[in-house]
């Protein structure tokens, strides 16, 4: 993807009503979250024979759960007797995943096995099972799917959604990182400003002054001729996302030499946000919470050769990250809040800006008219 700009017109952004209207957010629920592959965690995260996590997956709540054979099962999470809420946060299940209204139980992989006082023959077959959600891996990392049957169709697997990311990925070993810390952000901005915000530069040199000492180019020409499948190069010495823009963590194995020394990021939609410098990658989960609200997940993940080393610590990374993730999610909360002006109508696009259009050719292309 490259940010040169190809015209001097400016474009109008989507509207007012897609980043603040509680009905345009229903229609994203039903079109997007509910019915694309949608990332949520890595794998790793969790590993114990039981272990489970609860996902809100713009309103549907899922449970992620690992049975006793290290498989990965996705549930709506509805008990099929009365629909209670059967789990929640994170833990470890032992044995069935028994509701705690009537004590249906169920099997890690969704099987009912016992319903207390009621004969099996008298419960509809099917109401012997929870909803299933499809999961998928790439990389290391987990993507659910709430819509399964519509997974299965032509053009509706995981790969067909990742296109050529997998391969422009290739030689980062993201299968093998692992998280070495994790924080949680609760943003006021809708999730379309934040993905925008992720996708151009053009408000790097007055919002991000750190970062641009560390990649002078986010800040030339107001963020414009960006050649984001080469990488953006870092400034003279540098080579990863740090304040000093060095770090003693060895670069990944097999990058190549653009790689080793060039910044890398990929928007892969609807919510994951994956920034991979040398030596350790920030990946970012969005989960929206209304029209005017999204929660972000970012784990930062680092090479498990690095990580056993004694004097490991990431915290060059993390902390350089969380300023930068603050200064963005600071600036987004002020658009979301100007956004719901009784004369606001819409906003524009400038001519660096071109990839952040993406997000209206994406909407459309799911919602149909907008």
């Amino acid at each position: 993807m490259s940010t040169k700009a190809s015209t001097t017109s400016l474009e109008r952004s989507l509207s007012k009503a897609a980043y603040t209207a509680t009905e345009f957010y229903s229609r994203e629920q039903r079109a997007i979250f509910w019915d694309q592959w949608v990332c949520v965690a890595r794998a790793g995260a969790w590993t114990e024979a039981g272990a489970f996590r609860v996902f809100d997956i713009a309103g549907e709540s899922i449970i992620i759960l690992r049975d006793g054979d290290g498989v990965l099962h996705g549930h709506v999470n509805l008990c099929r007797h009365r629909g209670s809420r059967l789990l929640c946060g994170d833990g470890v299940q032992r044995g069935a995943i028994r509701c705690p209204y009537h004590g249906w139980s169920y099997d890690p992989d969704g099987t009912l096995v016992a319903a207390p006082f009621v004969p099996f023959e008298a419960i509809p077959e099917n109401a012997k099972r929870l909803h299933p959600v499809a999961l998928a891996q790439w990389a290391g990392f987990i993507f659910v799917h709430l819509t399964p049957e519509h997974a299965l169709v032509a053009g509706g697997s995981l790969t067909d959604q990742l296109g050529r990311v997998p391969e422009r990925l290739i030689r980062y070993p993201l299968s093998e990182l692992q998280i070495a810390m994790t924080i949680e952000y609760d943003v006021n901005a809708n999730w379309k400003v934040l993905l925008e915000n992720y996708n151009e530069c053009y408000h790097c040199a007055g919002v991000h002054p750190e970062l641009c000492r560390v990649v002078p180019a986010f800040k030339r020409n107001g963020g414009a001729d960006l050649d984001w499948e080469r990488g953006i190069p870092h400034r003279e010495g540098a080579f990863t996302f740090t304040f000093s823009g060095t770090s003693s963590r060895m670069p990944f194995p097999g990058l190549s030499e653009d790689e080793r020394m060039r910044h890398n990021g990929e928007l892969i939609y609807p919510n994951f946000m994956l920034s991979l410098s040398a030596e350790h990658v920030a990946a970012f989960y969005l989960f929206p919470q209304g029209p005017d609200r999204t929660k972000i997940v970012c784990d930062f993940l680092f090479h498990p050769e690095e990580m056993s080393k004694p004097d490991f610590d990431p915290s060059d990374a993390v902390e350089f990250w969380d300023l930068v993730n603050r200064q963005d999610w600071a600036i987004c909360e002020r658009v979301q809040s100007g956004m719901t002006s009784r004369v606001f109508e819409h906003g524009y696009y400038a001519p660096m800006e071109d990839a952040s259009l993406d997000i209206r050719r994406y909407i459309a292309a799911r919602l149909g008219e907008i």
